[in-house]
């Protein structure tokens, strides 16, 4: 495996389980990881089970789009939207079972449709997140205190 880039994220405990976000270099406004699971509608921001649904969400639109972008063709709007099957495994612990992703992409011009299929056929193998959560990824866990 080549060494590839490396890039770093951080959380910082605001209260209970809500974190706030340092994501490095990056300057993001008000991120909160909010993992109280207290009133879903009040929340400061998304659980991690919501994330990881935004980040296949977030990687396959601008995977797609930037398939449409090399071949000059734009679209017109683009909606998406995951469902996480999220259900207990053999040990009994709660894990995300399944993700199913819809991409409801809008564009008018028929020629740029019929060439945006191209797009359709090859758009997921370049979405780092969703071809990293297929095959698996190695995580090492270091708890220091």
């Amino acid at each position: 495996m080549s060494e590839g880039m490396k890039t770093k994220v951080g959380l910082s405990l605001e209260q209970e389980m809500i974190f706030s976000c340092d994501l490095g270099d990056m300057k993001v406004k008000d991120c909160y990881v909010d993992d109280t699971n207290k009133d879903e509608v009040d929340m400061l921001g998304p659980n991690p089970t919501r994330m990881l649904g935004l980040a296949l969400l977030g990687c396959l639109s601008a995977s797609f789009i930037f398939c449409l972008k090399k071949r000059n063709l734009t679209l017109d709007d683009l909606k998406a939207e995951a469902e996480l099957t999220i259900a207990r495994n053999k040990k009994g612990f709660w894990r995300v079972k399944k993700i199913d992703v819809d991409l409801d992409i809008i564009i008018s011009d028929p020629d740029a449709r019929k060439r945006a299929d191209q797009c359709r056929k090859m758009f997921e193998e370049y979405c780092v997140v969703t071809q990293a959560v297929r095959e698996g990824i190695d995580v090492e866990v270091n708890v220091n205190y």
